[in-house]
């Protein structure tokens, strides 16, 4: 009878041992490469978002000249969900991120109006933004390490431009207010002194009215701001910082009132800053002004490094213009696109 049972626990200890090593085989399997899934993404562009094969050719040709952007170095990047789990969750929720109210309005999938609530309505919107960050599909993980250069070049490859500050801030706060950029404290000035006093004179006039894509106060749990960063990574590194990040849309209560998703959380963004009115992407600038990086990250509820309200403007961290070749990139940054509708321009 010993010798049964004692047989019976070292069947159980064998089946144990052989259970633990066949996961451990599978956590040392090598990862998928960079190149498989920028491949993935490419076909999401095509078969979720209807992106031409010349437009899927523009931008693959973008991401192979970085040979980093893409959704975070597989290597070490450790997401708290998959994609597989978001799309099932919202198909439990029964949530719908198609809106084809939306798609007349901007002319294309997953992309938001934006207007002026006091003076107008969605279907008189002259702009559209990506409701999610790019590749701007729900469920997918958004696309880092991309400078603020190839990310306006990849808004240009898809039929839009990467968004001017006002725009974005607008989105959050559910209202898109006219620009406010006070062109006037940059004469004369450096670009770093006139963005200092811009910012300064901007943050000023919304300390008062500051508020969050969900809501008037900062909460946490709402957006996708619980995850970690990787142990011993410093302020960057391809090779020692993985993005984390979250399938966009995941967090369903983390959008605004506009209806656009992770402007907090996930990943932070590129945007455009303009020093005079030439330098506006919502006036069909080409060349663009400075760097404004917009929102917080995937480990904010943890880690605020600095503010994350809607119509706050960061100080000029990493600055250059936004088409300088050695513009910043990163493991938390990404970038989502905006577009001009009915041939419109902002005032």
């Amino acid at each position: 009878m010993i010798r049964a049972v004692d047989s019976c626990k070292a069947r159980r200890r064998l089946l144990v041992g052989l259970g633990w090593l066949a996961a451990a085989s599978i956590q040392a399997a090598p990862p998928v490469s960079l190149e498989a899934q920028n491949e993935q993404v490419y076909q999401q562009l095509k078969e979720q978002r209807g992106l031409s094969d010349a437009q899927i050719g523009a931008i693959r040709a973008i991401f192979e000249r970085s040979g980093y952007i893409g959704q975070g170095n597989p290597a070490i990047s450790q997401h708290p969900q998959s994609e597989a789990q978001c799309r099932a969750r919202a198909a439990q929720q029964g949530i719908q991120y198609s809106n084809p109210v939306f798609e007349k309005i901007c002319g294309g999938k997953y992309l938001a109006p934006l207007y002026d609530r006091k003076t107008s309505d969605a279907a008189h919107a002259t702009a559209c933004i990506d409701q999610f960050e790019f590749p701007d599909i729900p469920c997918a993980y958004p696309v880092v390490w991309v400078k603020a250069r190839e990310a306006a070049q990849i808004c240009e490859a898809e039929g839009e431009r990467l968004c001017d500050a006002h725009e974005w801030e607008g989105a959050c706060a559910g209202n898109l207010d006219p620009p406010d950029y006070r062109f006037d404290l940059a004469k004369g000035l450096a670009p770093s002194d006139a963005i200092a006093r811009m910012r300064a004179a901007h943050n000023a006039a919304h300390q008062a009215d500051k508020s969050w894509s969900y809501g008037p106060a900062y909460r946490t749990g709402i957006c996708a701001t619980g995850s970690f960063k990787t142990p011993g990574c410093p302020g960057g590194g391809w090779n020692l910082c993985g993005s984390n990040t979250y399938p966009t849309g995941s967090f369903p209560a983390c959008k605004s009132s506009l209806d656009v998703y992770d402007l907090n959380g996930n990943a932070a963004e590129h945007m455009n800053l303009p020093l005079s009115p030439d330098e506006m992407s919502s006036r069909g600038s080409k060349e663009l002004g400075y760097t404004e990086m917009k929102g917080s990250w995937f480990i904010f509820d943890t880690y605020r490094a600095h503010e994350d309200w809607c119509r706050w403007r960061a100080p000029f961290w990493h600055g250059t213009r936004v088409m300088d070749a050695h513009s910043h990139a990163n493991y938390h940054l990404g970038f989502r696109c905006c577009k001009t509708v009915d041939g419109g321009r902002q005032p």
